[in-house]
């Protein structure tokens, strides 16, 4: 498992409750749940970023007309 490093956290018990269900459905421990939550936020952040990445650069593209493949092969032959 490598290095592992305890926290303590506090939930509200709402959250704690479900979190807890989750983790019994799952057949998880509640560190395992949180473990594969906190995972999947680091993902969906990532994916948020690249989205915006991608934003931008299809502006730059249409700002300078390319918007095709056939538009990108053609500037970037010229």
């Amino acid at each position: 498992m490598g290095n592992v490093v305890k926290k303590t956290i506090s939930l509200p018990a709402p959250l704690a409750r479900d979190v807890e269900a989750l983790a019994r459905a799952e057949g998880k421990s509640l560190s395992a749940v949180i473990q594969d939550a906190l995972r999947l936020s680091r993902i969906e952040r990532r994916v948020q970023e690249l989205r915006g990445i991608q934003g931008y650069w299809s502006r730059k593209a249409r700002d300078q007309g390319i918007l095709t493949e056939r538009d990108l092969e053609r500037y970037l032959r010229d």
